[in-house]
């Protein structure tokens, strides 16, 4: 069912944002400017989810039963590479480009 907008990925960019450009940068606690930072950090990542929206692919489960195994197949390692970029692709793709180095 489609709701109406702002939608759940508006709604936390919009606070992201928030916090980010009208927040952080009048805060001098140290520790409330940081815990704001994992804050807009949760929010980051939580907006990506919501984008994403991939649920766990069978043929994930199907690999990693597989390599419990021993049934390792030839292109185990790239498929596990695609697997460990989808993720950073959410939880932080700052990091996705050290990946590819």
């Amino acid at each position: 069912m489609q709701h109406d907008r702002p939608t759940p990925q508006e709604l936390a960019e919009a606070v992201r944002e928030f916090l980010q450009d009208e927040i952080l940068p009048i805060l001098d606690d140290r520790r409330l400017k940081f815990r704001t930072i994992v804050a807009i950090n949760g929010l980051g990542i939580a907006e990506r989810e919501l984008w994403a929206k991939t649920p766990p692919r069978q043929e994930d489960w199907d690999l990693a039963r597989r390599i419990r195994a021993g049934d390792v197949p030839e292109n185990a390692v790239a498929l596990l590479k695609e697997q460990v970029a989808e993720k950073l692709r959410v939880s932080n793709p700052r990091h996705l480009a050290k990946y590819d180095e």
